[in-house]
């Protein structure tokens, strides 16, 4: 799966903007971006959201148990993969039909985070039990939301393209080219939303997230970490 979003709707994180001035390495641009994604899968579903937003995705290569998924409603939009082992109490306490899957979801906890004010994103996040990372982009609002399962069974990367769109995608080969060294591991068990405007943990959402500067020979150009009480715990 892919997002890839202009600076109008989320600032590109410093750390990564640093990273690649650090080690200046070969970027491409978003557009020349998605195209690759596309390419690589004939079968392959792509939106173009407003001016500054598109999203993609597709089975190539998928995983039995962490299928991908894509569902919009109510100008929201969802980019999902993994499997949730608590789904159909989810379902019960948001109101939705037994038919409903792991991506409807999402975006019914989403507008619960939206309408409910004051809920904080940790707890969407927090009572999601499961393997899964997922992208919510809300039209409406032009907020971005993203997050990953605590364990990071399901890999999502987050990077800087050369027009200066940022870019998550599961699959980090696809953004090594277009990122360069401005290309990280989104950290497990974290959140990321416009709203807030920088990473957090959900289970620690008061804890700092610091990036540490990755060594040359790595693709990485950061590597994000959240801050403990006495240590830093890496989360990835």
């Amino acid at each position: 799966m892919l997002g890839v979003f202009s600076s109008s709707i989320v600032s590109p994180p410093e750390e990564l903007v640093a990273a690649g001035s650090r080690t200046p390495s070969p970027k491409t641009t978003a557009d020349a971006l998605m195209k690759r994604f596309l390419k690589n899968d004939a079968s392959a579903v792509s939106l173009q959201v407003g001016d500054h937003v598109q999203l993609a995705y597709n089975h190539l290569n998928e995983s039995a148990s962490h299928p991908r998924s894509f569902a919009a409603k109510d100008d929201i939009f969802c980019l999902f993969e993994g499997a949730l082992d608590n789904l159909g109490s989810l379902k019960q306490e948001y109101g939705l039909a037994k038919t409903a899957n792991e991506v409807l979801l999402v975006i019914e906890a989403y507008k619960a985070l939206r309408d409910r004010a004051p809920y904080p994103p940790s707890h969407v996040v927090g009572h999601l039990e499961g393997n899964f990372a997922f992208v919510v982009y809300d039209k409406s609002t032009s907020t971005l939301f993203v997050a990953t399962d605590q364990a990071g069974k399901v890999p999502l990367y987050w990077g800087i393209t050369a027009d200066g769109y940022v870019a998550f995608a599961d699959d980090a080969d696809l953004l090594k080219g277009a990122c360069g060294k401005s290309l990280a591991s989104f950290p497990e068990g974290c959140y990321y939303t416009t709203q807030v405007g920088e990473l957090r943990s959900y289970e620690n959402p008061k804890n700092k997230i610091t990036a540490v500067p990755a060594p040359d020979e790595e693709i990485w150009g950061a590597k994000f970490m959240v801050e403990g009480a006495t240590v830093l715990a890496t989360t990835k």
